[in-house]
């Protein structure tokens, strides 16, 4: 098969494009090689097989239309975006062109060159906003929600906080409304959070990937504690990438059913931590307890949401297989091996 992945350079799209090498597929990355790790993440790829690099920026479409053209692809993963809402909140601009503006060129282009192309997009839970319509409850470690006691489900309402939320919500309409208006094969995949192998975590993304680093860096030495913003009891359900990948390539396996439809995506409500959760999980593995500071919540961040994957399950016969457990101690092990800076 001849798969594009944008973004093919970053966390998801080099974990993808590697299982599209040992599956035998033709691979075309797209990236602009911004974000850290990039640059790592390609030589390792290209290392793995015989990867094409098109180095391109979704934001131009000319740039997007070119290697769409030129490569065909029957599947395209496109995961290229903005991802911290810390940045969003900075350059609300360059937010809406990556995110919002990326994406439709991204459709366009496929429009105009595959269209019976399988069009996977990586969208977010926070297309839902804050959720402060529903019931918390504070127990000691985690909050909980009454209505909602085996999470979020795609039916929840939409409501678009933030830069980051409009642009991405944005994306993900476009990407359900080209199914509907031009027959495209779009699927939507409303992420919770992920983590794993090939993630260069920063301090506003990727929050599992930089509590692994702290925790490690004060296990070595590091005087200083970290710092969390709210109480700790905030709740995520967290997916590994290898089950995120087998996800992806079950959407293109089942696209009749998938296409034009939207799912909430995570690790279920068996893979749910608060902070406070997993600073005690870290503390087993590492050997010693992180310590921290408090500081204010952050602006519209949600108390929990945990996904609901029952439709996931039921269109695309998947389900997570990596517990947090497993996947904590795997990713420990990555973010331990990186070079110290």
């Amino acid at each position: 098969m001849k798969i594009l992945i944008t973004g093919g350079c970053g966390f998801l799209g080099s974990n993808l494009a590697a299982e599209a090498l040992r599956r035998g597929d033709r691979v075309t990355v797209l990236d602009n090689l911004s974000r850290t790790g990039s640059a790592a993440n390609l030589a390792w790829l290209q290392a793995l097989g015989p990867v094409v690099f098109a180095h391109a920026d979704t934001r131009n479409a000319n740039d997007v239309f070119r290697v769409v053209a030129e490569t065909q692809p029957e599947a395209v993963f496109h995961v290229a975006g903005q991802v911290a809402m810390t940045t969003s909140l900075a350059d609300p601009r360059r937010d809406f062109e990556t995110n919002a503006l990326g994406t439709f060129n991204v459709i366009e282009a496929v429009r105009a060159n595959v269209p019976q192309a399988a069009v996977v997009y990586s969208s977010t839970n926070k297309v839902y906003g804050d959720l402060l319509q529903f019931t918390y409850d504070e127990g000691p470690q985690r909050y909980t929600v009454r209505e909602r006691p085996q999470g979020f489900a795609e039916d929840t309402p939409l409501e678009f906080h933030s830069p980051y939320g409009c642009s991405k919500g944005a994306a993900d309409q476009y990407m359900l409304d080209w199914h509907r208006m031009y027959g495209l094969k779009t699927v939507v995949f409303r992420h919770s959070s992920m983590y794993g192998g090939r993630q260069f975590a920063t301090y506003d993304q990727g929050w599992i990937g930089w509590f692994c680093q702290q925790a490690i860096a004060q296990a070595r030495g590091a005087p200083d504690p970290f710092t969390i913003s709210g109480n700790g009891k905030q709740v995520r359900d967290v997916l590994h990438a290898e089950d995120m990948v087998r996800l992806y390539f079950a959407a293109v396996e089942h696209i009749a059913a998938a296409a034009g439809q939207a799912f909430n995506i995570g690790g279920g409500m068996a893979n749910s931590l608060s902070l406070l959760e997993l600073f005690a999980a870290l503390s087993g593995i590492v050997g010693s307890a992180p310590r921290w500071r408090h500081l204010p919540p952050r602006s519209s961040d949600q108390l929990v949401f945990v996904a609901d994957i029952a439709k996931a399950k039921r269109l695309l016969g998947w389900e997570p297989r990596i517990g947090t457990d497993a996947g904590l101690r795997r990713m420990v092990d990555w973010v331990g091996g990186l070079p110290r800076t």
